[in-house]
């Protein structure tokens, strides 16, 4: 066999049910003779978020694979695996590349070199021999420790390069998996049981170990509040008692109290990094931190309390060093849960005359809220935009189930929700799947909705249309924005998806924004991707402290 099918023999193995790519590369045939569903996408951007969307909805089950083609391809596919990279997905790269005798002369593009600051792992099939070795390896680190984008690049001489069938001896690697030492779990729970006021910080981690389970059993053991980040949003179910909400740019009232009051702060599965996309807690605290990463322990607080390994194994070990040390869990502290509850009620009672305005244009509040009471949150994914959709969503919405929600930060790509809605949809095909974006994210890869109507992809894609850049202070750029209009945009975006052959829909009226949503649910169980058009007002309040 040549080297691409050797290669589309190990997907297959591995099982790859599809791979995305834009437009050719031989391994497209290849792994289309082995049974593997190719899908084109308009751009590779967001066929690579397609890829990240699958990946991170199967919680890293199912690896999300793309294809780029050699030279253009494999350039403007930068921005996707940044993001991927930023966010922690593990996705497989496999741009073709040139001949191996054209290393080094200009101006032919080397993937390998080039991507290695936003992979894992970058490296080369440089012998068509090490095609079964390099894709073990490949495998074992997209399953193993902090995940994260892997890249194989194939040489043209290599794809067609023949492997003698006594060499193809590939078989699928196991996932490895590692507890913390017994004595830093031990110190960390006897910290955790002389804290006064603990908060968990859950992240990302948590989604990824399946440690759901486990982190309430601990939270209710301590009476401890819980807070996520942004993207491990939905690690805790927030219909809980002790849920306090997501931290991120717009956060919630329960939030701002309970983590700057905190005497100790546990991050489970999170990097505890400062960022924008984080909310600040003050250096002065206790810091347990528990992640399978160790180049974030001590990365940006000093950390009293490391515990290095995945976070199902060690809250599990966790559990039971504090079961021998206190007996019994703490008995329900009613007082938090009251307060929790009260001081959620005070602080959505603020935003309420948004959340439900009947105002015209509408407020793009209304349509997020009336939406989140309109679905079934137990089978639903939903997703949020970069800019003002998340600061929308990401207080507001409830996330109940594991994964119901795919929240993100770090490095925000416009566009990025859709292809997240499209895996999310391949991986799920019986959920509904939704992604909020606004007017400019359409416009950056609103294309791509031929490809979720020519793919047979139905998912639901709300734009809240205001024709304004919301999320920018207009103080930045005052005579910018007086002089040249700046952050004026424009757009006539349901006509756009209807004649992609999309269900669309333009909603003006705040009474017709649950019976849209509807008809568009309707749409999709029909199997039809559908885009509703909200015309909304400029918003620039958002729920920060």
């Amino acid at each position: 066999m040549d080297g691409v099918t050797a290669i589309a023999n190990i997907l297959r193995m591995e099982g790859v049910e599809f791979v995305a790519c834009v437009p050719y590369q031989p391994l497209l045939e290849a792994a289309a003779i082995a049974g593997i569903r190719p899908m084109i996408f308009r751009q590779e951007v967001t066929g690579i978020h397609m890829v990240d969307g699958y990946s991170r909805a199967t919680n890293g089950q199912k690896i999300g694979v793309f294809m780029m083609q050699n030279g253009p391809g494999a350039e403007n596919g930068f921005g996707g695996v940044a993001q991927a990279y930023s966010e922690s997905v593990p996705i497989l790269l496999l741009p073709a590349g040139m001949a191996r005798d054209k290393r080094g002369v200009h101006p032919n593009f080397y993937p390998t070199r080039s991507y290695e600051t936003i992979t894992k792992w970058a490296d080369e099939f440089n012998m068509v021999e090490r095609i079964p070795s390099m894709m073990r390896r490949a495998f074992t680190k997209l399953r193993t420790g902090r995940p994260g984008p892997v890249l194989l690049e194939i040489p043209a001489d290599v794809a067609t390069a023949e492997l003698p069938e006594e060499l193809f001896d590939y078989e699928p690697p196991r996932p490895v998996k590692q507890q913390a030492d017994p004595s830093d779990v031990s110190r960390a729970a006897a910290a955790l049981l002389a804290a006064e006021r603990p908060v968990i910080q859950a992240g990302q981690g948590v989604l990824y170990a399946e440690a759901t389970d486990e982190l309430v059993e601990l939270a209710e053991f301590l009476q401890a509040p819980v807070m996520t980040t942004l993207p491990g949003k939905s690690a805790f179910p927030e219909n809980h008692p002790l849920a306090i909400g997501a931290g991120g740019p717009s956060t919630t009232a329960m939030v701002n109290k309970y983590l700057h009051g905190a005497d100790t702060v546990f991050g489970v599965g999170a990097s505890l990094t400062k960022s924008f996309f984080a909310v600040p807690i003050e250096d002065n605290k206790i810091f347990i931190h528990l992640t399978n990463d160790e180049d974030a322990i001590g990365r940006e607080y000093k950390c009293h309390y490391p515990m290095l390994g995945d976070a199902k194994l060690v809250l599990r070990q966790l559990l039971d060093a504090l079961k021998d040390l206190a007996g019994a869990p703490r008995p329900v502290n009613r007082a938090l849960h009251a307060d929790i509850r009260s001081v959620k009620e005070a602080w959505l009672a603020q935003w309420m005359p948004r959340l439900t305005s009947n105002e015209k244009p509408m407020n793009p509040y209304r349509v997020v809220w009336d939406l989140m009471h309109t679905v079934d949150l137990d089978n639903t994914i939903v997703t949020h935009e970069s800019g003002s959709a998340r600061e929308y969503m990401s207080p507001f919405w409830e996330a109940r189930q594991p994964r119901s929600f795919i929240g993100w930060g770090k490095s925000t790509q416009l566009g990025y929700s859709l292809g997240l809605a499209m895996g999310a949809k391949l991986a799920f095909p019986d959920k509904q799947v939704i992604n909020v974006m606004g007017d400019m994210a359409f416009s950056t890869v609103g294309l791509d909705i031929e490809t979720a109507v020519r793919c047979d992809i139905p998912i639901l894609t709300v734009v809240n249309n205001n024709s304004y850049m919301s999320i920018y202070d207009d103080s930045r750029f005052p005579t910018a924005i007086q002089k040249y209009q700046v952050k004026s945009l424009g757009g006539q975006f349901a006509e756009v998806a209807a004649a992609m052959g999309a269900y669309a829909e333009k909603i003006t009226e705040p009474e017709e924004i649950v019976p849209a949503i509807n008809r568009a649910i309707a749409a999709n169980a029909a199997g039809e991707p559908a885009v509703l058009e909200f015309i909304t007002r400029d918003e620039g309040n958002f729920s920060k402290f």
